[in-house]
């Protein structure tokens, strides 16, 4: 964590000195202008005009449980994120095509572990996949026919194309793309990348479909392969099969209010082991031995979010509904919903914003009914397990003093951490800082 804050301070601090001697007017306008560190002496502008646009980004979040887990602890984790963005026609004349690289770079402590919350979903979405340096994004993407067909290759994020949904929470239920909060082991979400390649047709003009194929390959998601080789572009040993999405999208304009509208499919050829069956048919925690292993994995979602008020998409209110199901066999949360809704420029502070949301995780009965048995028969326990529902809510205030910094206090409360009723509920205050440098 230390390091982390000093980095950031110095980057800050050089930058921002800089930006000040070469450019006194960007620095005089601070308030407003889209990048903390400014414009760069006027280089940043000029870049971007030839085809070259930087993203620099950093996003903390804090954490301190009042209730629930074993001990109450503040923990701190956070990232950065560094990439590029080219525009291959003005950098080349190369009409369509555009190129992402990006890295990334996780820091700091996770509350639900340490703390020992036992909820199924993170009170710091920042966290996790290995607290080091990965390649998130290394892709080239080529437009045809004026935009009606997108081609995308290269090393992706599944998350960033399909179920693609903001992060504005900090309760991981209501953050990103919601498949990957129950399927993680092999729907990979930002951070983590693997090969992968997608087809997007615009329909009509508003509504489109897409199709992905994408690497299962568990070893980009491994702690130790994120430490070593995470921020290579490689191919690392250990591909499985592919993770095949298909999405069907509309985005309707409503009385001149914006909407979105999604509903996903996704078939995995790798399979996996199954929850509750052993080889021979039996039940896995009374006989033992090792688990059938299903050809394929599959489910579903949906992802709708609609404006109802305001009079531009910067202000008013927007609700939403995401709502995944993954197939029984092998996936032990087996569903998640999440509600919500988000209101911009509360106040008539144009950048400022608050959230509430509700969300559920289920943990398949498969799942239950195997650690019960394996329980009782191995560990002569009664113990309860994990069963039902994990219920958590979250509400926040962002609060942006200027254009390029916002402050995220947040409220959450977690109920059946983890689907045990004996579990103490959760409460948590948490602090989610962006800043965009």
């Amino acid at each position: 964590m230390k390091s982390s804050f000093t980095v950031l301070a110095t980057i800050v601090g050089l930058f921002t000195t800089a930006a000040h001697a070469q450019d006194v007017k960007l620095a005089d306008d601070i308030q407003n202008r889209p990048y903390l560190l400014g414009d760069w002496g006027g280089y940043r502008s000029h870049l971007a005009d030839q085809g070259v646009q930087f993203n620099l980004g950093y996003t903390s979040e804090v954490a301190h449980n009042f209730s629930g887990g074993k001990q109450h602890d503040t923990r701190y984790t956070d990232q950065f994120a560094i990439g590029t963005t080219l525009d291959l026609n003005r950098l080349l004349g190369w009409n369509g095509g555009t190129f992402q690289l990006t890295y990334s770079h996780r820091n700091g402590r996770n509350l639900s572990s340490d703390a020992d919350l036992g909820t199924l979903q993170q009170v710091q979405e920042v966290y996790g996949r290995g607290q080091t340096w990965r390649l998130t994004q290394f892709w080239f993407n080529q437009d045809f026919m004026d935009g009606l067909v997108q081609w995308k290759i290269g090393r992706v994020t599944v998350g960033e194309d399909f179920a693609n949904f903001s992060c504005d929470f900090q309760n991981l239920t209501f953050c990103g793309s919601q498949p990957g909060n129950i399927v993680g082991s092999y729907w990979l979400n930002w951070p983590v990348s693997q090969w992968g390649s997608r087809l997007k047709i615009k329909t009509t003009p508003d509504t489109y479909i897409q199709l992905g194929v994408y690497q299962v390959n568990p070893t980009y998601a491994r702690d130790d392969y994120a430490v070593k080789d995470g921020w290579k572009l490689d191919n690392p040993d250990g591909t499985k099969g592919a993770l095949i999405p298909l999405e069907f999208g509309w985005l309707p304009k409503v009385n001149q209010l914006s909407g979105s509208y999604k509903l996903g499919f996704w078939y995995n050829n790798a399979g996996g082991p199954d929850l509750y069956l052993n080889q021979a048919g039996q039940p896995l925690g009374l006989y033992g031995g090792d688990a059938s292993q299903r050809d394929s994995r599959s489910g579903a979602y949906i992802n709708f979010a609609q404006q109802v008020t305001g009079k531009s998409d910067s202000e008013g209110a927007t609700v939403f509904l995401n709502a995944t199901a993954a197939d029984r066999e092998t996936s032990a949360n087996d569903h998640q919903i999440a509600l919500g809704m988000e209101y911009k420029a509360p106040f008539n502070r144009v950048d400022d914003m608050v959230g509430l949301a509700l969300g559920a995780t289920h943990i398949n009965g498969r799942q239950t009914a195997y650690q019960q048995e394996y329980n009782t028969t191995h560990l002569n326990t009664g113990a309860d397990v994990g069963r039902g529902y994990e219920y958590a809510t979250e509400f926040f205030y962002s609060w942006a003093p200027l254009h390029s910094v916002a402050f995220r206090p947040n409220l959450q409360y977690v109920i059946n951490p983890g689907g045990l009723a004996d579990n103490k509920n959760v409460f948590v205050l948490g602090l989610k800082t962006i800043i965009t440098l």
